[in-house]
């Protein structure tokens, strides 16, 4: 057990989310009449940083940006969120992240203009405080970037992980085809969605083939998230099905990332796999209810309150 006292830390993006609301996506030459929504402060790993938060979790977030009037109000969205930024990185030519999601027929198109792909540096002292047992949340194209005072990326994760840090990777949609996948080796847990599964390791793929995968990357679990189907996970030793919730769809936005950031609550609570898995799900399926890509952020008595809803509801055709 880590305790929720030792902060996890969320390596990754944050970013203004601009909604949008379509009828339907057009194809290449046709046109369409859009509806312009709210904007959120947003991105995927600070969204999941905001969960592990708002659950009472310590949480501490990194990420590289300018420092200009969007990052002064990014900044301060996280702090309202009780996410720390001690370790922030800065260059003043990064340009400003955004996101631009587009709600259609239950589902979300997320097109992300590319700001910059520079290396994170992360200064020796930053490092080492950062080298303490606990959890790290990112992804493989952030932890690509990380170096510090001399070392590389590879590098990087292995001082971490020697001194007891948790690796968690979000490949979501991209799952493990392409990139330096060697970053995930050692990793506690590996997460990606149904499309990066199959994408990984094709959709009729064995236990044993993933099993294959763990032990030659040395990765202690695999979850595979199936939306409103719930989730599976993978450990050396047994394969972990966890149903989903059936709910009312407003905005799938920020899903994967409830459920990542509620999974390493949970776990850094010392919670049994089985228990975590079935809470962060149970937070994931009630953060779609809601819109904008926050809509994940709610206590532990809240995603509680909500599961335990739908287990006293009587079996169908009961009277």
């Amino acid at each position: 057990m880590t305790g929720t006292n030792t902060p996890a830390v969320f390596i990754g993006d944050v970013a203004l989310d601009e909604y949008f609301a379509a009828d339907s996506w057009v194809m290449p030459g046709n046109k369409a009449i859009i509806t312009t929504m709210a904007t959120y402060v947003g991105g995927s790993i600070a969204n999941a940083a905001r969960v592990h938060a708002g659950l009472g979790g310590a949480t501490e977030f990194i990420s590289l940006l300018n420092s200009g009037d969007l990052t002064t109000r990014m900044l301060a969205a996280l702090a309202d969120g009780r996410v720390a930024v001690p370790h922030m990185l800065f260059d003043e030519e990064i340009g400003d992240p955004r996101n631009l999601i587009f709600l259609v027929d239950g589902e979300h198109v997320v097109l992300t203009p590319d700001v910059d792909e520079r290396p994170m540096r992360l200064p020796e002292p930053a490092l080492a405080e950062l080298a303490r047992p606990g959890y790290l949340y990112t992804t493989l194209s952030r932890a690509r970037r990380l170096r510090s005072a001399g070392l590389d990326a590879s590098e990087v994760l292995a001082v971490l992980r020697d001194a007891g840090r948790r690796i968690v990777f979000d490949l979501d949609v991209d799952g493990i085809d392409g990139g330096d996948i060697g970053l995930v080796r050692g990793a506690h847990l590996v997460m990606m969605n149904d499309r990066g599964f199959e994408k990984s390791f094709g959709a009729d793929a064995s236990e044993d083939q993933v099993r294959a995968w763990l032990a030659s990357h040395e990765v202690d679990i695999l979850l595979r998230s199936q939306a409103a189907a719930g989730a599976t996970a993978y450990t050396p030793d047994e394969t972990l099905v966890t149903p989903g919730y059936s709910v009312p769809v407003s905005d799938v936005t920020g899903a994967g990332d409830t459920l990542g950031g509620s999974l390493v609550f949970a776990l850094g609570s010392g919670w049994p796999l089985p228990r975590a898995i079935a809470f962060a799900v149970a937070a994931a399926s009630r953060s779609v209810m809601h819109l904008g890509p926050n809509g994940g952020v709610a206590t532990l008595a809240e995603v509680e309150r909500f599961a335990a809803g739908f287990a006293e509801e009587p079996a169908e055709g009961t009277p």
